[in-house]
């Protein structure tokens, strides 16, 4: 144990951020560069290292936490990193992009604030880099085998780093012109700056990790032909189709997928673009969906220079305390602010949009909405609530349907689907056909970046152990074991 008076003598205390007036003018990560140094030793010395750490089983990766909490508050920083990647390959994106249910399953949350375990877990990664013991591991012997990994999100790149390392030859294909999937244009510069991903790319490459950018499997190369080049395939596509919104005006110019205007900003930021040509500047945008997608329009929105940012949810306003419906150690749906929302804008509940208005050349300028009510498992307008906000720009932020079926990958493997419209598959992730399998949201619909970690190790669990009989890569989570999990 850490600290054994520590959960009773320390507050919780997390990074700083930077003033709201001086980040909204750049596109760096948003807290202060070494804010944690001074407050994380004593912080990670908050964990009871508890006789049965429910952190564990909050955590899809099944991170060890208390022990490195305790490497932590001791200093101990090379055995802390080694705790850390033993289930982790890559901490440094979870610590800054995962909504962290280890911290909702904390004992210490039952009746405290819990430990600030996402903010140790950075410390520990960064701290990690800065002292060069993040080294390639590339195998001591190949195996012979050869494995296609399709897409290179979360998912896919912690499968093909594990094959890589359990000595199979993998080749990552990606349709876009850099290594990263959403990490590279889904996320923005200021909640995860690129450098990160680049050199975790790096390290694969000198691991011996082949990457194919600009293919897209299904378009550009055929499926099954694919299938027959490798000894096994990986799909990790993700959930790529957008849930649209058919309403009057959907056509008009100006409302975009936030998947077509975010990627875009993150281009001007690699210097591909000097200027977004789907930009906020001096408009008033409306982002349509209250989640994590919808937030970072919204931190995008205000950095472009944004004349006014409203964001819409359907859906009630959640409470600032655990609802009795999901007790701890559940993840509970709670009102948060991310640092997109300490910025400015306005956050609009219980609304829903009935039709866009535009001027006479075919730009959207207004948009209609209305108030509801949930009742009766469907949302009923209130009388009298209509009305109109000004929208230059609108983004829709409402999640994904499921992977991309449009562009062969699913038909020209033959790939039977679940009844959610994923690429069904068994305990191993395998799919109905014959050596391919399917890991992250390709197969599990639209999750968070720990599950896709976590699916993308186990899958390569279940590929290793088809080409070779047996596995010893570490085995983290099957597809049946969500009790607990978010």
């Amino acid at each position: 144990m850490a600290d054994p008076k520590g959960f009773l003598t320390t507050g919780r205390e997390v990074a700083q951020t930077r003033p709201v007036s001086e980040r909204v003018k750049d596109w760096n990560e948003v807290y202060v560069p070494g804010s944690l140094l001074p407050i994380i030793s004593k912080q990670a010395g908050r964990c009871m290292d508890c006789g049965i750490p429910f952190c564990h089983n909050g955590c899809p990766l099944g991170n060890l936490i208390p022990e490195w909490n305790d490497y932590a508050y001791r200093g101990d920083w090379a055995a802390a990193s080694e705790r850390l990647h033993a289930t982790n390959n890559f901490p440094e994106f979870t610590g800054r992009l995962c909504p962290a249910p280890c911290e909702s399953a904390c004992v210490l949350g039952i009746n405290q604030p819990p430990v600030t375990i996402k903010n140790v877990e950075v410390t520990i990664i960064d701290k990690a880099w800065e002292a060069g013991r993040v080294t390639p591991q590339p195998p001591q012997r190949l195996s012979g085998k050869t494995v296609a990994v399709i897409g290179s999100g979360p998912a896919g790149l912690a499968a093909a780093q594990q094959l890589t390392r359990a000595g199979h030859t993998v080749a990552v294909y990606e349709r876009a012109d850099r290594i990263g999937g959403l990490l590279r244009y889904g996320i923005p510069e200021f909640k995860m700056e690129k450098r990160h991903l680049n050199r975790r790319i790096e390290q694969m490459r000198a691991e011996g990790t082949k990457f194919r950018t600009g293919i897209e499997v299904g378009r550009d190369i055929d499926a099954a032909a694919l299938r027959k080049r490798y000894d096994a395939v990986v799909i990790a596509a993700g959930a790529t189709t957008p849930r649209d919104l058919p309403v009057p005006g959907r056509e008009l110019k100006g409302v975009h997928q936030a998947m077509e205007y975010l990627p875009l900003a993150n281009k001007v930021q690699e210097g591909d673009l000097v200027e977004s040509p789907i930009s906020a500047k001096g408009k008033h945008v409306v982002v349509i969906g209250g989640g994590d997608t919808g937030a970072d329009c919204v931190g995008t929105a205000h950095r472009q220079g944004a004349a006014s940012v409203t964001q819409l949810e359907i859906m009630p306003r959640p409470g600032e305390e655990r609802p009795p419906h999901q007790p701890w150690p559940t993840y509970p749906m709670t009102f948060k602010v991310t640092s997109a929302h300490e910025e400015g804008g306005e956050r609009l509940y219980e609304v829903s949009t009935t039709r866009f208005e535009g001027d006479e050349n075919g730009n959207v300028q207004w948009l209609h909405l209305v108030e509801v009510d949930f009742r009766d498992g469907r949302f009923h307008p209130r009388p009298g609530t209509e009305r109109r906000i000004p929208a230059q720009l609108v983004t829709l932020a409402m999640g994904f349907t499921g992977t991309d079926q449009e562009n062969g990958l699913v038909s020209q493997f033959g790939l039977e689907l679940d009844e959610r419209g994923n690429i069904a598959r068994d305990a191993d992730y395998a799919t109905n056909v014959d050596g391919v399998f399917v890991a992250g949201d390709a197969g599990r619909g639209q999750s968070l970046i720990v599950w896709a970690i976590a699916e993308g190790r186990a899958a390569a669990r279940g590929v290793d152990r088809y080409l070779t009989g047996e596995s010893s890569l570490p085995y983290p989570i099957r597809p049946t074991d969500r009790a607990l999990a978010v």
